[in-house]
Parts: C-alpha cells; sequence; structure tokens
C-alpha cells in the first residue's frame, strides 16, 4: 500500500509538472501577446498622428467615393476633431478604428450607413468619433481581469500540494514566471 501511495504520488508529481511547464507557455504566450497588441496599439496611434500632422487624404483614382471623402478630410476646418480616420478596405467600404462601415455619395453628400439607415458623414463623425476615441484611451479591463485570474490560478495550483511545494520550489523560483507574475 505505502508502494503504491508513493507511485501514485509521483505519478501526480510528474502531473504537477507538466501542467506547470503548460501554464508557464501560456503565460509566456499571454505576454507576448499583450507585448504585440501594446505595438499594433503604438504603431496605429503613430500612424494616426503622422496622417494629422499632414492633415492629406490622398484618394485611390477612379474611386468617386474615396475621391469626395478625401475632399472632406483635406477641407474640414477643425481637424484636430478629427481624431480617428477612416481606412479604406475597398470601394465604399472603410474602417473607421473599430466600426466598419459602408459610404456612399448622393448629390454630393457624403453618407454613411449605420444599421438600417444612413447618417450625414457630419453626423457619423460627431456620434462615433467620441465613442471610438474612448475605446482607444480605455484599457480594456475585462482582459486585464482575465489575465489576473489565470496568474492567480497558476499561483494558486502551486500550493495545493505539501509535497510539491517541496521538490518543486526551483521551479517556481523561476526568474521568467515572476516577471509575468508582476
Amino acid at each position: 500500500m505505502q508502494q503504491e501511495l508513493e507511485s501514485c504520488s509521483d505519478y501526480i508529481l510528474s502531473l504537477e509538472e507538466k501542467v506547470y511547464k503548460a501554464n508557464k507557455t501560456m503565460l509566456s504566450l499571454l505576454q507576448q501577446l499583450k507585448e504585440s497588441e501594446q505595438e499594433a496599439e503604438g504603431l496605429y496611434e503613430l500612424v494616426s498622428e503622422m496622417k494629422q500632422n499632414i492633415s492629406v487624404y490622398v484618394p485611390v483614382r477612379k474611386d468617386a467615393i474615396d475621391k469626395r471623402l478625401a475632399e472632406f478630410i483635406n477641407n474640414y476646418p477643425d481637424k484636430h476633431k478629427l481624431k480617428v480616420l477612416f481606412m479604406r478596405e475597398s470601394e465604399g467600404i472603410y474602417s473607421f478604428r473599430s466600426k466598419r462601415v459602408a459610404i456612399r455619395v448622393e448629390q454630393e453628400k457624403i453618407n454613411i450607413r449605420v444599421g438600417g439607415g444612413y447618417l450625414s458623414i457630419d453626423e457619423f463623425l460627431e456620434q462615433y468619433t467620441p465613442i471610438e476615441v474612448q475605446k482607444m484611451e480605455r484599457k480594456d479591463p475585462f482582459k486585464k481581469a482575465n489575465e489576473r485570474q489565470l496568474i492567480q490560478k497558476v499561483i494558486r495550483q502551486r500550493d495545493t500540494s505539501p509535497k510539491r511545494n517541496k521538490s518543486l520550489t526551483h521551479l517556481y523560483n523561476d526568474k521568467s514566471l515572476q516577471s509575468v507574475k508582476n
């Protein structure tokens, strides 16, 4: 019975080591993802800042909608209010930060499809710019909470087995795990 207990304990210990390594890998991947997202956000802000400094929107040739949008943006009186840029995806389809929109021009007026109808570009900018700016500025609290819960779960798992605490102490003192926890 003692021998079976020891073999079971060894088996549990080996499983706990595998779980620890998998969790460590997962934390490393989460850290890389977080860094990549921050880099992408920084690049997006840099592009936005550069475009605002230049304050010139160059339209795609032979695209009447894009030409009209370029005229509107380049002649907009309060350029500092254009905090979110339109990025052309295809003819008439643009991304406005996280929102994908369809644009059409009727009687020289730019209309943007929202829900089941259309808003003028001025109405659209007035309504959706603050929302998109707020999304840019805030840090996603749900994402941070999920990362913290995952880290706490890994920390709690290491404290569940007294035998494991003694035999795996060297693994938990690992500097890379400490940097991810903090």
